[in-house]
C-alpha cells in the first residue's frame, strides 16, 4: 500500500502535500472556512474516491502518523532550546554587559563586566584591613582580580607628595626637593622595570647622600653579592627574570607620604607604601597562565638637612629607617630575588613558622623588631 495517490491520478504530488498540510492545520486549530485550494483538492479527492482511484486507508495512512511525529519532535526540540533562550534573553535584559563588546552602549567595558572604581588617595592610616574582595582568580586579563589592590592606583600615580611648606631653617623649595627625592627613590627601587628584573637601581642610589656612613657601601655589596646579612630586598624589589616575568605592565600602589621637622636642622619625610606585583612563570604561554602576586609594604624615613649647618651633600637625602614586610616569597632564600609561590608548583625555601598576617592590612605599623621566622599570608 502506498501513501500517495495511485499512478494515473489527476492530483499532483504538490496538491496532495498541500492537502495533507491544510488538513493537519485544520485538525489542530479551531474550525474555520476551508481555503479555495483546500475545497478544490477535497472535491477532486471525493470524485476520485467515488471512481475507486484512491487506495484504501488513504484517510488514515502511515503518512499522517509520520507527519505528526515530525511535528511533535520539532515542538519538543523548541521547548528544550526555547526555555534556556528565554532565560538568556531575560538575563541579558537585566545585565546587558554580559554580551561581549557592549552592544547596548552601557559604558561598562571593564573585563568580566566588573567596574572597579579607584579608591581616593590615602591621607591617613586606615582603621582596619580592607574588606574581602570578590573570590575571582587572577588572570592575565585581570591580574588583580580577587585582591583589594584592584582598586588601588597604578604605579607612580599612587605615590603622591604632599604640598610642601617651609620647615625650620629649610625653605619650601628645600622641603619640596626632599619630597621629590623620596618619591624618586621609591619609584626606582620598587617600580622601575630594570630594577624589577634585577638590574642596578642607579637612580635610587643616586639620590642618596654619599656622605652617609656605610649605607651606600652596604647596598652596593648586597646588589653585587647578596646574602643573609646583605640583602638587597630590604630596599629594592627584584625578581629573577629566569624564573618569573610580570603579568602585564602595572604594579598596584597604595600609601602616603608626610613630613615634619627633624632634630638636625632638617626635614624628615615619612613614606609608607604597599606594592602589589602580579607575576607568571617564565616560559608560560597563553591566556591560561597561572598568575601569582607578591605584596611588599615598605616604610622609609629619609632626612634632608640644612647644608649651611651640617656637613651634608646639598640636595641629597639620608635614609634614617627602612623596614619592609613581604608577602608570598620563599622563606630563608638570600639570592637577592623575590620568589613568589605558584599553586601549580611545589613550594621553595624553608616552610613558614611565623604567624599569619594580612599583607593588605595597612592599619598597623610594621614591627621594627620582628620575631625570627617567616610568616604566612592570609591572602594574596
Amino acid at each position: 500500500m502506498t501513501d500517495k495517490p495511485s499512478e494515473g491520478s489527476s492530483i499532483s504530488d504538490e496538491d496532495w502535500e498541500k492537502f495533507i498540510q491544510d488538513a493537519e492545520r485544520d485538525r489542530d486549530s479551531a474550525p474555520k472556512e476551508p481555503s479555495a485550494r483546500a475545497r478544490m483538492v477535497t472535491e477532486r479527492l471525493r470524485q476520485q474516491e467515488a471512481r475507486g482511484e484512491l487506495p484504501e486507508g488513504w484517510r488514515t495512512g502511515p503518512a499522517w502518523q509520520e507527519m505528526n511525529g515530525r511535528a511533535a519532535r520539532r515542538r519538543r526540540w523548541w521547548a528544550i532550546v526555547g526555555v534556556p533562550l528565554a532565560v538568556a534573553v531575560a538575563v541579558v535584559a537585566i545585565r546587558p554587559s554580559l554580551i561581549p563588546g557592549d552592544p547596548f552602549g552601557t559604558g561598562d567595558s571593564s573585563p568580566q563586566g566588573v567596574a572597579a572604581s579607584p579608591l581616593p588617595a590615602e591621607t591617613a592610616a586606615p582603621t582596619a584591613a580592607p574588606s574581602a574582595a570578590d573570590p575571582a582568580v587572577p588572570t592575565l586579563a585581570r591580574p588583580f582580580a580577587g585582591s583589594p589592590a584592584e582598586r588601588w592606583a597604578d604605579g607612580e600615580a599612587g605615590i603622591v607628595v604632599p604640598k610642601a611648606t617651609a620647615v625650620g631653617s629649610l625653605s619650601k623649595a628645600q622641603v619640596e626637593q626632599a619630597l621629590q627625592r623620596t618619591r624618586k627613590l621609591l619609584i626606582d627601587a620598587n617600580l622601575d622595570p630594570a630594577t624589577l628584573r634585577g638590574e642596578r637601581p642607579e637612580t635610587a642610589l643616586g639620590v642618596l647622600d654619599p656622605l652617609q656612613p656605610k649605607l651606600l657601601d652596604q647596598l652596593t655589596t648586597s646588589l653585587r653579592k647578596p646574602d643573609k646579612d646583605n640583602d638587597p630586598l630590604r630596599m629594592f624589589s627584584r625578581f629573577d627574570p629566569d624564573e618569573v616575568r610580570p603579568a602585564g605592565d602595572v604594579v598596584k600602589t597604595r600609601g602616603r607620604m608626610t613630613f615634619k621637622a627633624g632634630e638636625h636642622a632638617s626635614v624628615v619625610v615619612h613614606a609608607d607604601y604597599t606594592f602589589v606585583y602580579p607575576l607568571v612563570p617564565e616560559g608560560a604561554a597563553g591566556d591560561s597562565a597561572e598568575v601569582a602576586r607578591t605584596i611588599i609594604r615598605r616604610v622609609i624615613d629619609v632626612e634632608l638637612s640644612d647644608p649651611a649647618r651640617y656637613q651634608v651633600t646639598p640636595g641629597k637625602i639620608a635614609v634614617v629607617r627602612y623596614d619592609q614586610e613581604i608577602g608570598n616569597s620563599a622563606c630563608d632564600v638570600y639570592d637577592g630575588y623575590l620568589h613568589p609561590h605558584f599553586d601549580s608548583s611545589a613550594p621553595t625555601g624553608a616552610p613558614p613558622t611565623g604567624p599569619t598576617t594580612d599583607p593588605y592590612d595597612r592599619s598597623k605599623d610594621i614591627d621594627a623588631d620582628p620575631a625570627e621566622g617567616c610568616g604566612v599570608v592570609s591572602r594574596t
